[in-house]
């Protein structure tokens, strides 16, 4: 029996299907098939009941997977304990982040890092979903803005400048809003996967949120940038995205009076890794690093 496949039979039933767990996984659902079946074949047992719908637990499959679930995490401290020994950073780092970030500032200071630390390997999730970083294994993620309750540990790393924009030609089209409260009347880009996402400013010295709405919402950036540019409407973005644009005359900033204070951008991991050298490592690196780029830009934020 291979701890690998243990770890993959617990993650197929947190996810509750082969499909989902491949996803978690970034495996095939192929390989997380076979994979739970040997691990079926070495046991001698039944673990799991394959259906349409979705995967049962058998009673067997139960008593296994608590008692997996237990070993694995006996494994990650026992792992985690030897690299808190060591006084180098080391091993491999799971790290999720926001595409537009990734691509602007995390890229060259990942490279930067592995110059420094040859005996470290990164394996990159850049995406503007917000993982499960304890289901899906993550070492670390950086998120931007306000955190939702959890047993995660925060590290604030640097600050981040909002900005609303939108086209000169926009704005010749449609009067500029003048109060937060006006953007009911025009056609907002809004930020998020699904639902509501709305816009925060501060009225009377409270940051207060807007509900907006318009003609196209994504979890990009650079897609409700480009938007902005062709004239769509205003968006709601971190500087860093937007800054090029604005720079270069294509976008104009609107509300400024309004725009609340700056986001953060942290650093979250699970409270079991908080000992890990090679988080440390990295987390101070990245507040350093990060701390000098924002000291140049606009608003002493990225």
């Amino acid at each position: 029996m291979q701890l690998d496949d243990m770890r993959i039979f617990v993650n197929t039933v947190d996810a509750g299907s082969f499909t989902a767990a491949a996803n978690r996984l970034r495996l095939s659902k192929q390989f997380v098939s076979r994979r739970v079946a040997a691990l079926e074949a070495d046991l001698g047992a039944r673990l799991l009941v394959r259906n349409t719908r979705k995967l049962a637990v058998t009673d067997l499959g139960q008593a296994f997977y608590e008692r997996a679930k237990r070993i694995l995490a006996d494994v990650a401290d026992t792992e985690l304990a030897m690299s808190a020994r060591r006084s180098e950073p080391r091993g491999l780092l799971k790290v999720s982040a926001p595409m537009s970030f990734g691509m602007a500032h995390l890229s060259p200071l990942v490279a930067e890092f592995l110059r420094a630390h040859p005996d470290v390997r990164f394996d990159m999730d850049l995406s503007d979903r917000n993982v499960d970083v304890i289901g899906e294994g993550f070492d670390m993620a950086l998120r931007i803005g306000r955190l939702a309750d959890s047993t995660l540990i925060a590290q604030k790393l640097v600050d981040v400048r909002m900005i609303a924009c939108c086209s000169p030609g926009y704005r010749r089209r449609h009067r500029a809003p003048q109060t937060p409260a006006d953007l009911a009347q025009h056609a907002c880009l809004p930020y998020g996967q699904q639902g509501r996402a709305p816009w925060e400013f501060v009225i009377d010295g409270v940051r207060t949120p807007f509900e907006v709405h318009g003609p196209l919402r994504a979890n990009n950036g650079e897609v409700l940038r480009d938007a902005a540019v062709a004239g769509l409407g205003i968006c709601y973005l971190p500087d860093f995205i937007v800054a090029g644009s604005v720079d270069a005359g294509l976008l104009v900033e609107v509300l400024e009076a309004f725009v609340p204070p700056p986001n953060a951008l942290h650093a979250l991991y699970p409270q079991h890794r908080e000992a890990s050298v090679t988080i440390r490592a990295f987390t101070q690196f990245l507040r350093e690093r990060l701390s000098v780029r924002a000291a140049t830009a606009r608003g002493g934020a990225l």
